[in-house]
């Protein structure tokens, strides 16, 4: 069973689940695994590993127009060494720090593998779900995609400098913050542009038509050998962390005025289906 059918079993039973945070009196709360095999490529520094964890979970915050407050997180390993874990805590605590949040700390235990679970508070008074799109929306993304594409590729060749810089995204949540009073749908791109569009449009029962050109991160042509695999690094690998949204098409000027970052206008919301340049789009992209 992969991670969108354990969700689809369960949801039935948590009516509170279904978006990227859970709403609980006025805050919002999301929590999140990483570990060593599937999210820690060999080269992943410590300080690297602990801002990209704590950033995934501050992401579904920022995905619900929420000002991140606090995270915790859970940190397990083999073996302690000093170094790493403190390492481990600066790049949680600088993650928070960049987007006006606090590290709170969190647990230490003994693992196999090692394993992090972070958690991420957030206040909000109406929060964006990924439910309110309507045909005739505008489909918009923030920054670029496909970063974490690159930066995987460059752990492969040996570039752990850069490979780990591109690791460290920073978490929209001013952009979300800033989107809130216009977006009437959203989600963070954690599973890939072309799943997460799938998700939105699932959740809000519209499509959404998306042309090209796409923001791919220019840093992609440093090593896609073809447009074949630049379109893979930019729509299906995922984990680029931006946020992925429908407006209005009436306020989408403001939006862009109000935003701290670009947001790429790629689409307009339909009636039903998920289509690039007219052609189906699979629903395809990260799996946990």
């Amino acid at each position: 069973m992969d991670e969108q059918a354990a969700l689809a079993l369960i949801g039935d039973r948590l009516l509170a689940a279904g978006d990227d945070c859970a709403v609980v009196d006025g805050q919002v709360i999301t929590t999140d695994m990483l570990h060593d095999r599937t999210d820690f490529p060999d080269g992943t520094t410590r300080y690297t590993a602990g801002w990209r964890a704590v950033g995934a979970s501050l992401s579904d915050v920022a995905a619900m127009g929420a000002q991140a407050t606090a995270a915790v997180a859970v940190y397990g390993v083999p073996e302690f060494d000093a170094e790493d874990l403190l390492s481990f805590v600066d790049g949680a605590s600088d993650v928070c720090t960049a987007v006006g949040a606090e590290y709170v700390g969190g647990d230490l235990d003994g693992h196999d593998e090692f394993t992090v679970a972070t958690t991420a508070l957030g206040d909000v008074e109406d929060p964006v779900l990924r439910s309110g799109a309507t045909p005739g929306d505008a489909v918009c993304v923030t920054g670029t995609l496909g970063r974490t594409g690159v930066a995987l590729d460059l752990f492969e060749q040996g570039d752990v400098e850069r490979a780990n810089d591109l690791f460290r995204f920073e978490p929209r949540v001013a952009a979300g913050v800033a989107l809130r009073p216009y977006a009437t749908a959203m989600l963070d791109s954690s599973d890939g542009l072309a799943r997460s569009l799938h998700q939105l449009t699932a959740a809000s029962d519209c499509g959404a038509a998306v042309e090209s050109p796409l923001p791919i991160d220019e840093r992609v042509d440093d090593v896609a050998d073809s447009d074949e695999e630049r379109r893979e690094l930019g729509l299906f690998v995922g984990e680029d962390f931006e946020l992925v949204c429908t407006v209005p098409e009436a306020d989408l000027a403001a939006a862009r005025e109000a935003v701290p970052c670009p947001l790429h206008h790629i689409g307009r919301v339909t009636e039903s289906g998920v289509t690039l340049d007219g052609e189906p789009l699979p629903d395809r992209g990260y799996s946990h």
